[in-house]
């Protein structure tokens, strides 16, 4: 959708015969139906009004397209400026403008993230540079009208209030602003960015190449699939192997098969290392090969910027990004819009989006709706916060009321914890999660040990990290003080143990970050993932007493999201509050306590739950 298409004279016309800003939102309200607020319309003024004196160039042809507010189709992506025409070589040009008011910046370690004032506050966001080339990533990637008709994407951002102080434009953001140009306020700036204009837009088309643009079928191209396809082979991390083999194939079948009259949602349940992840990636592969429109989908952000970063190599912020989403993204999106949404961790779905839990309807209902074919990987076990409502139950009541058929799979083989089936049905006896037959663990197969301090497990687990395939995780029960004070220490046990949370730095990428084996890391950044060895603290929010595992929410961080509103709850409903609060302290810990592959080393800060566990081995 377009919001406003003109051609440069129209444009100019149009800013000189009335306020630009209202001619761009009458247009708005007759594309949209809505309205906008006054901040929105405020940015309009303000850069449209320095778009126009840029493009008062004679140079630049009357005829060249332009677009405001372009809408990707079938993204919630949106291309503030847009202007299309041929180079001197008379090839088709697409040139994006990122615009922005900012006048000041702070710059910050991560990746292409700045900090600015945005709502009253700074805050850390997306420098304008990635940002426009991201957009067009996701043009060369995924829309038909440009890998067909060989449209060059051209991306720039013009800052047009930001002097230039060496923050914005410094070196740290160089390999950003190398793929997409950054122009900022004044006289030289206006120049270079007129100069960069006219190098890719000799002629005009008159808006030929924005509507090829608008109408382009989103599916991914083959370049991008064939390049998908090579970076797994000879992985073996990403081999199927026994009954994820089956399942694979079945999941194909259905999503290659459904249709907008014959909808299907798949519901693929497995336990901690039965491979759920593997399969789900190998799906998001083997459709994107046949050309079919397809996301990996997760709530956490974990799993999918481990697995991407996996299958990228070395290569950041690359054009494979566009297919790993998170679950609140797909509000408002159009019915069967994809042919196929994988859902991985789908027990992590909330019901609302958005930072503050107040948008959309329910998750499940917005993955289901958005395609033709929903595929669900799920554990129920493993719902470690109480805003988590994935479930079996919910899913197949969405998919019946879509009119949608549902299919049910299992993967059993367990491929974790050595292939050790009794390791996993020994954690759900001990946590009190469920009887099982296994009150005792045999080590034979798989390596459990307690240690009586933090500082000897934690050496336990780095001695055994020299693949960087070790890690050290903690219930939430420290706050997080570093993120403030980046000297402070967070996890303080007794005099001689003193570490910091993994929240900030290295953020989703923390268990694959060389150096990281010296921090501590949580459930939200090693759920659906996994290491050689574990080590896990166990605090105390859950201790053994008298054999009873008896677990206290109120020894949680106060600051821990995933039990948040549980006071409110255990005011009203106190029986509902105590089940759940238990139910997602012992999942937490049995989740972290099956990350390892081949062992688990385990601190207990209370003597008498670390007692009870050592009583539990034989």
């Amino acid at each position: 959708m377009i919001v406003y298409a003109a051609t440069k004279q129209t444009f100019l016309k149009d800013n000189d015969n009335d306020d630009i800003e209202d001619v761009i939102l009458r247009h708005y309200k007759e594309a949209t139906g809505k309205n906008v607020g006054a901040s929105e319309v405020r940015s309009w003024q303000g850069s449209l009004t320095y778009m126009a004196k840029v493009l008062r160039d004679e140079s630049l042809p009357d005829d060249v397209g332009l677009a405001i507010e372009l809408h990707i189709p079938q993204s919630s992506k949106r291309i503030d400026f847009l202007l299309t025409g041929r180079c001197e070589q008379n090839r088709k040009n697409a040139v994006l403008i990122e615009l922005k008011q900012w006048s000041k910046a702070t710059a910050t370690t991560k990746d292409a993230i700045v900090k600015t004032a945005l709502g009253g506050g700074m805050v850390e966001t997306i420098h304008p540079s990635y940002q426009v080339w991201s957009y067009a990533a996701l043009l060369q990637g995924f829309n038909e009208a440009v890998y067909d008709k060989s449209i060059e994407i051209r991306p720039c951002a013009y800052l047009h209030n930001y002097i230039s102080d060496g923050v914005i434009d410094s070196a740290h953001y160089q390999v950003h602003t190398d793929k997409a140009p950054l122009f900022l306020k004044g006289p030289d700036e206006l120049s270079k960015l007129r100069g960069f204009l006219k190098q890719h837009l000799k002629y005009g088309d008159n808006k030929e190449v924005l509507y090829e643009l608008a109408h382009g079928r989103i599916r991914p191209s083959k370049a991008l699939a064939e390049a998908l396809v090579g970076l797994m082979k000879g992985k073996s991390e990403f081999v199927l192997i026994d009954d994820q083999k089956a399942v694979f194939e079945a999941a194909l079948a259905a999503a290659s098969g459904a249709t907008t009259v014959r909808p299907k949602v798949l519901i693929i349940e497995g336990g901690p290392g039965t491979g759920k992840t593997v399969v789900a990636i190998n799906l998001l592969v083997r459709l994107s090969e046949q050309r079919l429109f397809s996301k990996y989908v997760s709530k956490n952000a974990a799993p999918r910027k481990v697995y991407e970063s996996k299958l990228v190599g070395t290569v950041k912020r690359s054009h494979f990004s566009n297919l790993f989403s998170g679950s609140g993204a797909f509000i408002g999106v159009e019915k069967n819009t994809y042919d196929a949404l994988v859902i991985d961790e789908a027990h992590r779905l909330n019901e609302k989006s958005g930072l503050y839990g107040n948008l959309g309807e329910n998750q499940i209902k917005e993955l289901i709706d958005s395609a033709k074919c929903s595929i669900f990987f799920i554990d129920e076990d493993q719902r470690v916060t109480l805003s988590d409502i994935g479930s079996k139950q919910q899913i197949r009541a969405f998919a019946a009321a879509k009119g949608a058929s549902v299919e049910e799979y299992s993967l059993t083989s367990q491929f974790r914890c050595s292939g050790s089936d009794g390791y996993l049905a020994w954690l759900d006896d001990v946590l009190d999660i469920r009887s099982t037959a296994n009150p005792m663990l045999e080590r034979t197969e798989y390596e459990f040990e307690v240690f009586d301090s933090p500082q000897a497990m934690h050496e336990a687990v780095r001695l055994k990290n020299s693949e960087n395939r070790a890690r050290v995780v903690a219930g939430y029960c420290w706050p997080w003080l570093s993120k403030k004070d980046s000297k402070a220490q967070d996890i303080v046990i007794g005099d001689g143990y003193a570490r910091q949370w993994n929240l900030d730095q290295d953020g989703s990428l923390w268990i694959v970050t060389e150096g990281s084996i010296d921090q501590v890391g949580c459930i939200h950044t090693c759920q659906g993932l996994e290491v050689d060895y574990i080590g896990v603290i166990i605090g105390p929010d859950l201790i053994i007493r008298d054999g009873q595992v008896i677990t206290s929410p109120e020894a949680r961080d106060k600051h821990d999201k995933s039990i948040r509103g549980w006071k409110k709850l255990m005011r009203e409903q106190p029986e509902r509050a105590k089940a759940d609060t238990d139910a997602i302290i012992k999942n937490t810990y049995r989740t972290l306590m099956s990350r390892g592959m081949k062992g688990c080393y385990l601190y207990c800060t209370d003597t008498e739950t670390a007692e009870y566990f050592k009583s539990r081995l034989v």
